[in-house]
């Protein structure tokens, strides 16, 4: 019986090569539909919200988004969980439609398109990176849980204060720590740290939104004159 999470298996001429375990394949291609899916989700509800010209909601954007990630969590193990996955996509997708109409209004669209490709370029190197040399991540757990709490605390600290220099110093910190978080999640699948989809799904939509978040803040701050 195989004990490893991908397999090896021989090849003509002895050439060695891995494959993945069908139980981690298959979390992997429920994650990646299923995210797939979440973001042109998010992506059309951030277009109603541009099309409404909906508010921007500021830290109110976050008691729905704590709710839903609760209901995420305890219902992670049914078919409702999926239904609370597409109500947080969706709500974060909504928020983010009056940020990148500032964006449009005040810088342009340059900083979106920026952003919106560099957020794409890190996912997938970052998820290739894993894939390819499938790297144990976990020993960089209790780093980034740390991490992205005291980045979390800053940003809404400086909310607050309204520091240029703290604003780019979180955005640049969340970018570097989602970046790493996305290639975390991805090792804790191919190495039997995460069996549910739908939590691996939340954890990267996450990760994408606060990394493409970041991005526009960085590109919007450099654009400054």
């Amino acid at each position: 019986m195989e004990t490893d999470k991908y397999r090896s298996k021989a090849m003509p001429h002895g050439i060695e090569s891995t494959a993945l375990d069908a139980n981690v394949a298959k979390v992997l291609r429920n994650t990646y539909l299923l995210l797939s899916v979440t973001l042109a989700f998010s992506a059309v509800m951030a277009g109603v919200a541009m099309a409404v010209n909906a508010p921007y909601f500021g830290l109110w954007t976050l008691l729905p988004y704590f709710i839903c990630l609760w209901m995420v969590e305890k219902n992670k193990n049914n078919a409702s969980g999926i239904i609370w996955v597409f109500a947080l996509t969706g709500w974060m997708g909504f928020t983010l439609g009056p940020i990148l109409n500032m964006f449009l209004a005040t810088r342009g669209a340059e900083p979106i398109i920026m952003a919106l490709g560099s957020t794409a370029l890190i996912f997938f190197a970052a998820s290739a990176y894993v894939l390819t040399t499938r790297k144990n991540l976990s020993f960089m757990t209790g780093f980034l849980m740390t991490g992205m709490l005291v980045a979390f605390v800053a940003a809404i600290a400086n909310f607050f204060l309204q520091i240029p220099a703290l604003s780019l110093t979180v955005s640049a910190v969340f970018a570097l720590l989602s970046s790493a978080m996305i290639m975390w999640q991805t090792s804790a699948i191919i190495h039997g740290g995460e069996r549910n989809y739908i939590s691996a799904t939340v954890t990267l939509f996450v990760m994408i939104y606060n990394l493409f978040i970041s991005l526009l803040q960085i590109f919007g701050i450099m654009g400054d004159d």
